[in-house]
């Protein structure tokens, strides 16, 4: 059996190839109910999400992912529920956009002193949103013929050590949890076996985003393996947090992630809707399509 919920995708607002609702309307069709955009440190595509969600009948959860620098790695939170008027919450990711925007410049020049001139205009094609990100970069060398696809250009240009990488300098984990829990939203850390950490800086990172409240942990994602998936698990059940599932859904170019496909939370997790859920102060804090 498939999860009803997909607690984490991107539209075209970030690095996502489907506009808001086009995501939206293919997420209905694969059978999702509940749906989280979370586009990277921007909450410009939930408006048309949310109009689209209504249209549909589909529960839109307003989220966001966040980057984060943590002893010298990026880590990415995943905001659930986020109220997307917060002033403090856009006040941090107009922050992190700023840098965003420095970046893909930088990219830029690192590339074509490498040889590859015209990188951030190309980028800058494949944006239809104001964020220019790595991914963007990507399509552009792969049009260009320079890599054969979007996995071989991150190795060959855009990781640590490599011509067109440029280290980043986002939230510090204390800062975008309060971005979040002051937007009333739920934190969960995205994708967690893919940070290359030891089994113990894991679990550092993990005790910290709790002792900071810290709620949740994707334990299913579109990039974990069965395995990955019941060791995130176990982490989860070891540090008291609920279990969240999200595809990482970027467009229908990456067929191995799909929308509606995501497999059931393993045994013994507390799924993250119940916190999405919960009762406060008298009132249901759900995702609305409103």
């Amino acid at each position: 059996m498939s999860l009803s919920w997909d607690f984490h995708t991107h539209s075209a607002a970030s690095d996502g190839t489907l506009a808001p609702a086009e995501l939206v309307s293919r997420a209905r069709e694969a059978g999702v109910k509940r749906l989280a955009l979370t586009d990277h440190d921007t909450l410009a595509g939930l408006p048309a999400a949310s109009d689209a969600a209504r249209v549909v009948g589909l529960e839109l959860v307003p989220g966001v992912e966040i980057s984060v620098s943590w002893q010298g790695h990026t880590v990415h939170l995943v905001g659930l529920n986020v109220d997307p008027a917060d002033p403090t919450l856009l006040k941090g990711l107009r922050d992190l956009l700023d840098y965003r925007a420095w970046r893909a410049e930088e990219i830029g020049r690192r590339l074509e002193r490498d040889g590859i001139p015209g990188g951030y205009e190309g980028a800058r094609t494949f944006a239809k949103g104001e964020l220019v990100g790595r991914t963007h970069f990507a399509r552009f060398l792969v049009q260009q013929g320079h890599a054969r696809d979007l996995r071989e250009v991150f190795r060959k240009f855009l990781v640590k050590g490599k011509p067109g990488h440029v280290p980043g300098r986002w939230a510090e984990l204390e800062s975008a949890l309060g971005w979040i829990h002051g937007a009333g939203g739920v934190a969960v850390i995205a994708h967690p076996a893919r940070y290359r950490m030891t089994r113990s800086k894991l679990r550092r990172l993990l005790g910290e985003f709790r002792e900071l409240g810290g709620e949740a942990l994707e334990v299913v994602s579109g990039s974990h393996s069965v395995d990955d998936c019941f060791l995130m698990a176990r982490h989860a059940r070891d540090f008291g947090l609920a279990a969240s599932a999200g595809s990482d859904y970027h467009g229908p170019e990456n067929p191995w992630i799909q929308l509606g496909r995501l497999p059931e939370l393993p045994h013994g997790c507390r799924p993250v809707t119940e916190l999405i859920d919960r009762v406060d102060d008298g009132a249901i804090l759900s995702g609305t399509s409103g």
